[in-house]
């Protein structure tokens, strides 16, 4: 057994036994929290150290067993005001199933009856039932954290959202590829691209578009 497994389960049972007593998302109660108040928290209650909470925190998110969002807003300071982004951590979708039973509203394996394995691509299993080509991660996982992104936007109507998040998925599915259609992922990242600049998040959007560029 990985000697770190033990930390991650104290810390998965902690962000779910939150959400279960949540009640609302932000907040005393809520079922998403700051860094701070998890490090702080995490070390009462289990003994953890920064170092420990952070490092295994980080992998959980990476195999979707915990999310993040960030949720910007504006400061004042003298002569005028700046925006301000707080990352919240909150359990997914996957980490609850960990402790409860099987549910009839789990998503189902995308690629169900494909022996990934057979296909001779070095792929990537996520834990959100999606695969992608493993020279293709970091986009993938930048894609995923933009749709996020956009998803707290507060200046996007929900109808525009929904269209780019729906975009960002097609691109995804195109990164399970050994050979990503280029075409279609250009053509959809320039729609995408432009509703960044409209909900504020250009600097994102331009990495992403240089990822883009330079893997395909």
């Amino acid at each position: 057994m990985n000697p770190n497994d033990e930390i991650r389960k104290q810390i998965l049972r902690y962000f779910y036994e939150r959400n279960a007593g949540a009640t609302s998302v932000l907040g005393k109660k809520g079922s998403a929290l700051k860094i701070s108040d998890a490090k702080r928290e995490l070390k009462e209650r289990f003994g953890l150290s920064q170092a420990q909470v952070m490092s295994n925190l980080t992998y959980l998110i990476d195999q979707d067993w915990v999310k993040t969002f960030e949720i910007e807003k504006t400061v004042k300071v003298r002569g005028g005001t700046v925006p301000s982004k707080v990352t919240w951590y909150q359990i997914a979708a996957r980490g609850i199933d960990k402790f409860e039973e099987e549910s009839d509203f789990k998503q189902t394996e995308r690629y169900a009856g494909i022996n990934i394995n057979a296909t001779g691509s070095n792929v990537i299993t996520l834990g959100d039932g999606n695969i992608v080509n493993a020279k293709f991660e970091l986009l993938h996982q930048r894609l995923s954290e933009f749709k996020q992104a956009i998803s707290s936007s507060t200046t996007l109507p929900d109808d525009l959202k929904l269209d780019i998040a729906a975009d960002i998925e097609s691109i995804k599915d195109q990164l399970a590829k050994s050979a990503p259609d280029k075409t279609i992922i250009q053509r959809l990242w320039s729609g995408v691209e432009k509703s960044a600049a409209v909900a504020g998040l250009m600097d994102a959007g331009g990495k992403i578009g240089t990822l883009i560029n330079s893997l395909l």
